[in-house]
């Protein structure tokens, strides 16, 4: 069964694909996410915690400790094992692959804000520089909220991302319309949903349109240099549009 469903004009039709590369795609993120809390709050990643999880995939590019509050190094280093739970969930029932490559330098991830606000920041965002610039980047990393988090920077991001997935609005801010809220009466937005407040669906071809930060699902950078791993992300690698 192929793993690509729909014309190449039709970039919003869902694919199709058997329920382990479904499931198996996840660990994409659950990489990203892993590898940065893990740097954030520890200084180490995946090699040091779990190097079984990582299958001998190459370590993330410039991820480092982050200079956080004590507080906030606790909750965050709460995430970074619950992400060690998560890849080890997906791991132990369907198999897995090699983590792929990363990019959690601050460089990239400054490119990314310079993206999202439109210019070129002075200085340079880094993300790990402060407890402020590090829950910015969190809320970055893509389908990763911290929250209860307010600020422009979020909102910006949440743009970036339906820029780049092409899909129309699916990510929509803290706050909305009225006409947007839940059942059409508050305009508290914790989480996005549509008329029937349901969540919104990414497809595979969206995501990858956002953490390559290509808006092309075909074409790698962003987080992932060379490409997330897995048959769905492998099968659009060299794809003509």
């Amino acid at each position: 069964m192929s793993l690509v469903g729909g014309s190449s004009h039709d970039i919003c039709k869902p694919i199709v694909a058997n329920d382990v590369d479904s499931i198996q795609f996840a660990l994409n993120l659950e990489f990203l996410e892993a590898e940065f809390f893990l740097s954030g709050a520890l200084g180490v990643g995946l090699d040091s915690i779990n190097s079984s999880l990582a299958q001998g995939g190459p370590p993330p590019i410039g991820a480092r400790k982050a200079n956080l509050e004590p507080l906030v190094n606790r909750i965050i280093e709460e995430f970074a094992f619950q992400e060690v739970g998560h890849l080890r969930a997906i791991v132990s029932r369907v198999g897995g692959f090699p983590r792929p490559l990363l990019n959690l330098s601050s460089e990239n991830i400054g490119r990314l804000f310079d993206e999202a606000v439109g210019y070129t920041l002075r200085p340079t965002f880094d993300p790990y520089a402060t407890t402020t610039n590090y829950l910015l980047a969190a809320y970055v990393i893509p389908y990763v909220g911290l929250v209860g988090y307010v600020g422009t920077i979020p909102i910006l991001a949440l743009q970036l991302r339906n820029k780049l997935a092409k899909c129309g609005l699916k990510d929509e801010g803290i706050t909305v319309p009225l006409a947007l809220g839940a059942e059409n009466r508050t305009t508290s937005n914790v989480l996005s949903a549509d008329s029937f407040s349901l969540s919104y669906a990414r497809t595979p071809p969206e995501i990858l349109r956002t953490i390559y930060a290509t808006g092309d699902e075909s074409r790698p950078g962003g987080f992932y240099p060379k490409g997330a791993n897995g048959n769905i992300a492998r099968s659009f690698l060299g794809r003509p549009k």
